[in-house]
């Protein structure tokens, strides 16, 4: 495994389509620039860039691989599943993941009410602002609106004040049920992958429990090297892996030059002792 292991892939990032600020394109090229070998847009919940992504890939000489992230609710918290390797034109995904998206302009007036008791008015239209894609209007676009408004010095610092569980802007939503994203996935010949499990905040029962639960119905892979996660969880998810048998994923999970603390190709190699995810698609 250790000539694929040293392949430069970068299977996790986001275009201006969902909650990146990049087209398509730019990212293309600054993948190429960065070394990237080979190549995912991974979006959340929307496959609308993923011609425009393939097409700029190859015109760069890129190996290409369409993805996407798909927003779940799991025991009552979001997790988030990658898929890799679909058919970005497949009815039953596109249908899934339009339903998922359906529910975020009502939460995203509702973050805005909450914002509003609290003093910060105009939020909805300034999120939309930083949107590209207004249906897929996300926390990411109202962080970056909090900030343009001097209310928090940068994304990280609204996250730990603002849009989360117990803090001002924080609404609840009801993503997609994991079984059906992993079977959309699956229906659209791709590969199930979990990504960055160091930041959800389940204990190790539960833990335990989505991984056995994620393979049994299908799933195949984990992000082990991810923008994330710290080394000593590199070693950690590496082992994981391992245990379960998953296929081991990298990905920068990159948004923004400024933003993102990871940039595009710019992560270690997976270890040697793991399968890649790629390996499927090689």
């Amino acid at each position: 495994m250790s000539s694929l292991s040293t392949i430069n892939a970068d299977l996790h990032c986001h275009s201006v389509i969902s909650d990146g600020t990049l087209t398509p394109e730019v990212l293309a090229e600054r993948a190429k620039a960065n070394g990237v070998s080979l190549w995912a847009l991974t979006d959340h919940d929307e496959l609308g860039g993923q011609q425009r992504a393939k097409s700029a890939a190859q015109a760069l000489s890129i190996d290409y691989v369409a993805g996407v992230e798909i927003s779940v609710t799991w025991m009552g918290q979001t997790i988030h599943i990658v898929g890799l390797g679909i058919d970005s034109e497949h009815l039953g995904i596109i249908e899934g993941l339009r339903r998922t998206r359906e529910g975020r302009g009502n939460r995203a007036k509702q973050m805005s009410d909450q914002l509003l008791k609290v003093g910060i008015p105009g939020a909805y239209e300034g999120a939309l602002h930083y949107a590209g894609n207004h249906q897929l209007i996300s926390r990411t676009h109202f962080a970056r609106f909090l900030v343009e408004q001097g209310v928090c010095k940068d994304t990280e610092h609204v996250f730990k004040n603002y849009l989360v569980e117990g803090k001002p802007g924080f609404v609840t939503h009801q993503w997609a049920p994991l079984d059906d994203a992993v079977a959309w996935i699956k229906g659209a010949g791709g590969v199930a992958v979990i990504a960055h499990p160091g930041r959800y905040n389940f204990n190790a029962l539960q833990m335990e429990e989505l991984y056995k639960h994620f393979k049994n119905i299908g799933g195949l892979g984990i992000e082990v090297i991810t923008g994330s996660h710290s080394p000593d969880q590199y070693q950690t998810y590496g082992e994981i892996a391992q245990h379960y048998g998953f296929l081991a994923s990298r990905g920068s999970d990159f948004h923004d030059p400024s933003e993102s603390h990871v940039d595009l190709g710019s992560l270690p190699p997976l270890p040697d002792s793991l399968t890649p995810v790629w390996s499927v698609f090689h």
